[in-house]
């Protein structure tokens, strides 16, 4: 399979905590810097688990847009898009198996569809974070892509990513997207109200809902959260519910969000 994923390519910066931290005062924590932002974990999860993966998104032209595009090559994630501004940075905080971000996405909303090329959304499935709808310029390049990706007969799917993303806006800008296939939480499912689609409702550890079934979560030693979902997504994309919820238990067992 080869996939194509648009929105965030974005430094994470995990921190583990054991305990809340101190006010005014200092506490012990595990640290790790990498790449990160939704579309970049799809796609790298993706690879991981043996399709062709592509993640276009802008990175800034900075040290840490460097660190992104090596990171990502490593991980087999062909890196496309423009170079400019500054890369955003997420930082997770995850205690106790539940994880609290902190975004700045930077120049990653700048990506302008002027800015694409038609030979990258070449693909099978064209997969369009929900944070990619949630501002302009990106909003338009996401609907730009996805007209590409459906020419070269490419399934679209979308994470909502956030239920606090969907405003009008955001919801007119799904119904243009028209996408195959959706993931979200019930909550964000909820937010976004009716659309014709095939919906792949994320529980969280309570597994998944897709087609009237639901898939129970697998045992995992959870570490941290981080990017679960986006490894939940990349699976199913490949291999339906069962590869699914094998990555994200693989994912919740390590720190970071990447393989």
């Amino acid at each position: 399979m080869r996939l194509t994923a648009i929105g965030d390519l974005l430094l994470d910066v995990i921190v583990r905590l054991d305990r809340p931290p101190a006010p005014g005062d200092d506490t012990e924590a595990e640290t790790r810097a990498t790449a990160g932002g939704q579309a970049a974990n799809v796609a790298a999860w993706a690879a991981a688990l043996g399709a062709s993966a592509r993640v276009v998104g802008k990175r800034g032209d900075d040290a840490a847009g460097d660190l992104l595009a090596r990171s990502l090559a490593e991980r087999g994630v062909d890196v496309a898009g423009p170079v400019g501004g500054r890369t955003g940075i997420v930082v997770s905080l995850a205690a106790a198996g539940d994880r609290t971000m902190l975004s700045d996405r930077g120049s990653a909303p700048e990506l302008d569809a002027r800015e694409l090329e038609r030979a990258w959304f070449d693909c099978d499935v064209l997969h369009v974070s929900g944070y990619a709808l949630a501002r302009k310029p990106i909003a338009f390049a996401a609907a730009a892509a996805a007209a590409a990706a459906r020419e070269h007969g490419a399934l679209v799917s979308l994470d909502l990513s956030a239920a606090s993303l969907v405003t009008d806006a955001f919801r007119r800008r799904v119904a243009g997207l028209a996408p195959d296939l959706v993931f979200a939480t019930e909550l964000e499912r909820d937010a976004l109200g009716p659309l014709e689609a095939r919906w792949v409702v994320k529980r969280g550890a309570g597994g998944l809902t897709v087609d009237g079934r639901d898939w129970p979560a697998l045992p995992a030693e959870v570490v941290d959260t981080t990017g679960a979902g986006d490894a939940l997504t990349a699976g199913f994309l490949l291999g339906g519910p069962e590869l699914g919820l094998e990555a994200a238990a693989r994912c919740c067992a390590r720190i970071g969000a990447q393989p």
